[in-house]
This record gives C-alpha cells, structure tokens and sequence, in this order.
C-alpha cells in the first residue's frame, strides 16, 4: 500500500523541517499545499522531495484540506500539521494498520506537548484514498462526518486505532499560541460557522472551550451545555464537553458543579488514556476540598493509565504529604523529577518534605534545584523561595 503524506501550510519555515523528517522514511509521497507563505516554506518541502502546491487561503481549513487531497496519489492518506512530528515508535503499527482491509480509518493518538490541560488527543488522521472522504468544518477540519455516511452506506468498513502515541504536538503549548494568535483566528471562524450549525456539539465543544480559556465562562458554559445536550452517542465529544464544563465551573469556583462533569467525564466509554486530564483535575478538586482519599485513588488512577505522567506523581507527592505519608510522597516526587528533570515544582515540593524529616542536607539540594529552574521560567518564585529560605536561616 502506498501512503502519502498530506498538508497544507503557511509560514512555517521554522518547523516544518522537523515534521518532514519524522515521515520521510515512511511515507511514499509528500504533499504540500501552500496557502501564502511570504518565507521560504514551499522551497524547504522541496528540498524534502515534497510536491508543493499552491492555493489561495479562504478562511476555511477544510477548503485548502480539500484541495490538497486533490494531489494525493497514494492508497492511503497521513494528515500532519507543521508543528506536528509522527513518532518512530508508530511506524510499524501504521504500516501494518494500512495493510488490513477492512480499515477506512484509522484514529491516532496524539501527544500534546506542554498543553496545560488534557495531554492527550485522538485525532482521524489515517484514512484510505477514498473518494468520498473529505474534510468538513471551516476550523478544526476533520473527515469524520464524510466517514460516518460511507459506513452506514458501505458497512463492510471499520474504523481503528493505534493504542500508542503517533503523533507529537506543539501547538497547544502558550508561546505558540500567542505568536499565531490563534485564539483570535479559531474564535471568528467557528463563530461565523455556528450562525448556520448552532447545535452541533463538535464546535458547541470546542468554541466553548475557547469561550472557558479566554474568560468568556459563563457564555462558555452556555455552549458547551448546549452541546451535551445535542450529542448523542459520539463519546469522544461528550467526553470533552463534561471536561471543559469540569474547567468552567472550577474557574466559576463551583467545585462542587466542577466535580460532577468531571465524574461523568470518566465514566464515559472511550479510551482512559484520553481520560488523564479529567482524573488529574478530579484530584485536584478534591485535595483543595479535603478529600484526600479520594484524591489520592484519582491520581493513582491517571497513573496507571499512564505511568508516564510527571505531573500526576508530583499532585500524588502533595497528596501524600497532606496525609502524613512523608515517605510515599518523597517517592512520588522523585518519580517526576526522574521523569522531567526539569519540573520545579516536583523539587521545591520534594525539599519541602525532605526539611521536615530533618534531611536539611538533601533538602537544600532540592531547593537549589527547583531555584535555577524558576530562575528560568518563574524568577519571581525563585526569589520568593531563596527569600524564605533566608528567613529560616538558610543560604543558598
């Protein structure tokens, strides 16, 4: 079978480089569609072997999706954005998934790099040259709805998935999104698309989102209950209505409504490892009101859904700590700096604990560790924590 990568692309000269090197040795095909790059994007994916084309941008992302697809010539079609890279760990699975006949699509779990909520996304990025597949919706296009009434015109496809991290993601991480506005960029659009669609839960789930992430709660709220309340069996999007009313109401400081979309969030029949936001901010509802037992059980769970998870170990650390355990929660915050040696907070928690066991020694080695690295990317608590330290008699 003959795969092909699909884009499309603006003023990506930065990234692109890294994104085509992670599929060059896997794909067949590069198709890139330029939609008006003012830098040297379109010479940089020739240079890569890309056919670049070219087409003038409209303000709809499954317009120019569409349009690159045009070009595609293999039997299967790999989407990728530039600020996303395919994982190598993935390739033999992808390769064997594209072999299996009855596959139309295949969903990917992507990785969201430095995202301050929900690390995990499943995205329908994998799917067979079929020419009645297309993309739908003006942001955040995705083939889906195409895919839905081939199914239920031509029942003998099945949609899969990859249990592994396909694909790595930068866009969601804050310097990203400010330097391409895309917040401003995503709003007007959806916007102008639920004029005509003021029921759909896709974008009741992800305008609303937005509405929650930049202050707009209460017309957030509005959307995304809007949502619920259309959707019907697709759990994924449920999943991420509850979610972000979870996010909503806590930023309303209603713990209480915050908790209950959060527990039906979890008790959705999807993939727990899409769950891992949802448990990690259920522990932190329930740590802030007291119920530490019940914290405790949630993190645990994130952490055995994925044991790779950072800042899961450092709230079960804080948890522990609250519960007395000294012990256990010295492991649990030596397990995430052991997994991100650059987590501050993990150290600063971690000298916390070691200095009321009396380990001033160790202790003070945490806290110089966790103070280069606010100094880094928080100067501010990094004064703040030499400051206490010297008030208590000790120099750093």
């Amino acid at each position: 079978m003959k795969l092909s990568l699909c884009m499309i692309v603006k003023n990506e000269e930065a990234a692109l480089p890294k994104c085509l090197g992670s599929v060059k040795n896997v794909v067949d095909e590069m198709v890139v569609l330029d939609t008006g790059s003012s830098d040297r994007t379109p010479q940089i994916a020739q240079k890569f072997g890309a056919k670049v084309y070219h087409f003038e941008w409209c303000n709809d992302f499954s317009a120019a999706r569409n349009e690159a697809l045009k070009y595609v010539t293999g039997d299967w079609v790999l989407v990728l954005d530039a600020d996303e890279t395919l994982t190598q760990k993935i390739v033999p699975q992808l390769k064997d998934a594209i072999q299996r006949e009855e596959y139309i699509l295949v969903n990917l779990l992507r990785h969201e790099v430095g995202a301050e909520q929900s690390p995990y996304s499943l995205v329908s990025r994998l799917f067979r040259n079929h020419p009645e597949i297309c993309f739908s919706r003006p942001y955040h296009a995705l083939v889906d709805d195409s895919v839905s009434v081939i199914l239920t015109q031509e029942p003998n496809w099945q949609v899969g998935y990859l249990p592994d991290v396909a694909i790595l993601h930068v866009g969601y991480q804050k310097s990203a999104i400010a330097q391409q506005n895309k917040y401003a960029k995503a709003q007007a659009v959806m916007e102008e698309f639920l004029l005509n669609h003021s029921h759909d839960p896709y974008v009741c789930s992800k305008l609303g989102a937005l509405y929650v992430q930049t202050g707009k709660i209460v017309e957030g709220i509005e959307l995304l209950a809007r949502g619920v309340a259309a959707c019907e069996e697709n759990y994924e999007i449920l999943y991420e209505l509850y979610y972000h009313l979870g996010i909503a109401y806590s930023r309303m400081q209603n713990p209480k409504q915050a908790i209950a979309h959060y527990q039906a969030a979890i008790k959705l029949p999807i993939y727990p490892i899409l769950k891992l936001g949802a448990y990690n901010n259920l522990g932190n509802l329930l740590k802030a009101s007291g119920d530490l037992k019940g914290a405790k059980t949630a993190y645990e769970t994130a952490l055995k859904i994925d044991s790779s998870f950072a800042v899961g170990y450092c709230n079960l650390g804080i948890t522990l700590k609250a519960m007395n355990l000294y012990v256990d929660a010295i492991a649990a915050y030596q397990k995430a700096i052991q997994l991100n040696p650059s987590y501050a907070e993990a150290y600063q928690n971690l000298g916390v604990v070691l200095l009321k066991l009396g380990n001033v020694q160790d202790s003070l080695m945490a806290f110089h560790a966790a103070i280069s690295l606010h100094q880094q990317h928080n100067p501010e608590e990094a004064k703040r924590l030499r400051q206490g330290l010297q008030e208590m008699g000790f120099e750093l």
